[in-house]
């Protein structure tokens, strides 16, 4: 080779980094990168920092109308958080890859673990040292006891240890003995425990739902909730896998609701008295009593019906010209949780109108603010408390099209203001009513405040994973507890006979702690003691 020649590699040397072979170099870094015990907690560090959002922000699936409102607040920036998934965060993408990099970073380091504990396991405790006098607790006598006292004597002692016996050179003869395997077993489990937990928590995302409903709580037939199917729900989230024709059945009936306030009006305590129907009930049409608290949700059919919250329902009755009546009764909003200040719409179709064209120019709706305590202030309803002390009645009547047969799907609680932009739907009175009290409208129409009666929120819940969510949060906690509390240590044992005249036997005692925990020198001490005694401590 020449002074200018550079050696160059062989296109057969195996060092040579073919396309291919980078590829499975990166792969396979990737892999053992994603697979360290630093990465998996870091990921879930990231999880616990992704899941915030979640609690901290308002969730569309939870809450839609609050969403809407915080987005409107919030200008270009609640428009950002909502682009990047800040109000479905559990089911952002961000979200579900961090999720998925855990479950499979977990898998990658626990599946080694297990094969190295299992073998750990069957191990037998490590040969003697040869110079025990280096282990950090050591002790040797000399005793009048023969080699094999002092070794029955040490088995003895050491039961519940596993141990092992063997000959050594020069006529020695030793034990080996370890003690807390337990540690690295609650080690395993906790960590077990954790993807078992993320499992049973992506399982539970695909066949779980969660519905909420008003229901009236008057104890008749318009305050009886079956769990039939979506269409009973006011809103209805299902898992990816629920569809909403396979809900468990069972039937709900409120007989009433009763709360209790502080002087300020802040609620203090939720009840009501309700019926339930489950399984053979729903064929024999028995009842069972329950309370139904905030707290206290009823369990029934593998659901959990929880009371959230409840309102006021105004009753009108409207008398036609031609003498007849219609009754109705449809809930208002709060929209002050404090006074329970409510407004809603309830509406009404005029009786024995064929026409379509007709009946949409003198259909009725009745909005305006109701107030459970009522204060009028520069002639103004407000409400000064949330119980019914003295009820009334702001109300508007609005008369004409309002837009029920137009398609579109329509709030209980508001009209379509679209119809009054136009002039097909107009005020024709307006007026602060108590109960008993009327207004009559130009074509002889009699509108009447009859009473109020109150309404319930319920929530139900369905996840076919929660017992294995709590028992594997048991299984963590008693995991750690076993990591952080069983210590590993080892002792060793070695016998032979005295120098000299062969009477007497040489006993030393060594020991090592797995694991930097304070207290096993004392148990070192007092398991040397009953070794170099014979049982007898000192």
């Amino acid at each position: 080779m020449t002074a200018t020649e550079t050696p160059s590699t062989p296109p057969s040397s195996p060092y040579r980094q073919t396309p291919a072979r980078r590829v499975l170099a990166f792969l396979r870094n990737t892999w053992r990168g994603l697979t360290a015990m630093r990465t998996a907690l870091v990921l879930l560090f990231l999880l616990a920092l992704a899941a915030m959002p979640g609690v901290m922000l308002p969730q569309r699936p939870l809450n839609p109308p609050k969403t809407a409102q915080y987005i409107a607040a919030h200008g270009w920036w609640g428009t950002l958080l909502d682009r990047l998934q800040f109000f479905n965060v559990f089911s952002s993408v961000w979200f579900s890859a961090i999720y998925l990099l855990l479950m499979v970073s977990l898998v990658g380091c626990l599946l080694p673990r297990s094969f190295e504990y299992i073998r750990s396991m069957r191990a037998k405790p490590v040969l003697t040292p040869r110079n025990l006098s280096r282990m950090p607790h050591f002790r040797e006598a000399t005793v009048e006891r023969s080699p094999s006292d002092v070794l029955a004597a040490a088995r003895a002692r050491l039961k519940g240890w596993r141990t092992v016996e063997r000959e050594e050179d020069g006529g020695a003869r030793s034990i080996s003995a370890e003690r807390g395997y337990l540690r690295e077993t609650g080690n395993m489990i906790f960590h077990f425990a954790i993807l078992g937990l993320i499992i049973a928590f992506a399982l539970g995302k695909m066949y779980t739902y969660e519905g909420q409903v008003i229901v009236q709580a008057t104890g008749g037939q318009d305050s009886v909730f079956c769990n039939s199917g979506i269409y009973a729900y006011d809103s209805f989230n299902p898992g990816l896998r629920v569809d909403g024709t396979d809900l468990t059945p069972f039937c709900v009936k409120i007989n009433d609701f009763s709360a209790k306030y502080t002087a300020a009006g802040e609620p203090t305590h939720y009840s009501s008295d309700i019926e339930y129907q489950s399984g053979a009930d729903l064929q024999t049409g028995t009842w069972k009593p329950y309370l139904l608290e905030v707290n206290s949700p009823l369990r029934t059919a593998g659901d959990r019906t929880y009371l959230l919250g409840h309102g006021y329902t105004p009753i009108f009755t409207v008398t036609y010209p031609n003498g007849e009546k219609r009754t109705q009764a449809t809930q208002w909003r709060p929209e002050n949780q404090t006074t329970y200040l409510s407004d809603g719409a309830t509406k009404f179709d005029p009786p024995g109108v064929t026409n379509a064209a007709e009946r949409r120019t003198k259909e009725l709706a009745i909005t305006g603010l109701f107030a459970p305590t009522s204060f009028i202030h520069g002639g103004i309803l407000t409400s000064t408390a949330p119980e019914l002390n003295n009820p009334m009645v702001a109300v508007d009547v609005m008369r004409g099209d309002l837009g029920l047969d137009s398609g579109r799907s329509q709030s209980i609680f508001d009209i379509d203001q679209s119809m009054v932009a136009d002039g097909r739907l107009k005020r024709v009175a307006r007026q602060n009513l108590a109960v008993g009290q009327s207004i009559t409208l130009d074509d002889g129409t009699k509108i009447s405040f009859d009473g109020v009666q109150q309404w319930v929120s319920l929530q139900v819940s369905h996840d076919p994973t929660q017992d294995y969510v709590l028992g594997f949060a048991i299984a963590m906690l008693a995991g750690l507890a076993g990591s952080l509390l069983v210590k590993r240590r080892r002792v060793w044992l070695r016998v032979r006979p005295a120098d000299g005249d062969g009477n007497g036997t040489v006993v030393q005692v060594g020991g090592l702690a797995r694991t930097d925990q304070a207290g096993y020198g004392e148990e070192f001490t007092r398991i040397a003691d009953e070794l170099l005694t014979g049982g007898k401590r000192k």
